[in-house]
């Protein structure tokens, strides 16, 4: 008889994102898995192999569906600079305030850890800095098509400072750093880069409150 699963995967994977998300790979124990996704040992191996097959999962998981479509979003707008701009101000949104606040990025976190030692983890944080890199790249491409950017930028080093400071961000956010000096050194970078002082204009006061 098949091997029918009685429980969504597919929920199941999010929930241990979030796990994984949060706590960190190393601090987050079967056990917690177990805890939280109300799973008995023997179905989380059966489905997802043993804890470093379930991290991998789930940090696939994380690029595929959080990170991947800010990054096509950035590469596809249009509008150069201010889609870079648009980038880091949702990205300092999310990770200082709301829901997953102060919880950095999933792949950042991972950079940052002993998972990156796994081949295949290390693969693919690879392919998520290359894919970084190029959407701020294609901005940039952009940006000087638009005549954003001071003569002398090279848009190739900028796309791969970006994605460093991306990188940065995320971990400093994670590490309880406010959001007006997140914005200061995004503002200060863009402005740089810009060379007219109106790139990251405004973008050290805090955001208006929503409406409604």
């Amino acid at each position: 008889m098949p091997n029918i699963k009685h429980f969504d995967t597919e929920a199941t994977l999010d929930t241990v994102v979030r796990l994984f998300w949060r706590n960190g790979m190393v601090a987050t124990g079967i056990q917690d898995v177990v805890t939280a996704t109300g799973l008995n040992r023997s179905s989380l191996y059966a489905t997802f192999g043993g804890k470093q097959e379930l991290y991998r999962a789930a940090l696939q998981r994380y690029a595929d569906r959080l990170s991947r479509p800010r990054f096509r979003r950035v590469a596809e707008d249009g509008r150069g600079l201010p889609a870079v701009l648009d980038f880091f101000t949702e990205l300092i949104e999310a990770t200082c305030h709301g829901e997953y606040a102060r919880w950095g990025c999933m792949v950042s976190n991972a950079h940052a850890g002993t998972e990156s030692s796994d081949p295949e983890v290390r693969a693919l944080l690879d392919r998520q800095y290359v894919e970084l890199r190029d959407s701020f790249h294609a901005a940039l491409t952009t940006a000087v098509r638009l005549d954003q950017l001071d003569p002398g930028v090279d848009p190739g080093a900028v796309a791969e400072a970006l994605a460093l400071l991306t990188h940065g961000v995320n971990l400093r956010s994670r590490a309880g750093v406010d959001a007006r000096t997140l914005r200061g050194t995004v503002a200060a970078t863009l402005d740089a880069i810009a060379g007219r002082g109106t790139a990251g204009e405004n973008f050290t006061a805090d955001p208006p409150a929503p409406a409604g």
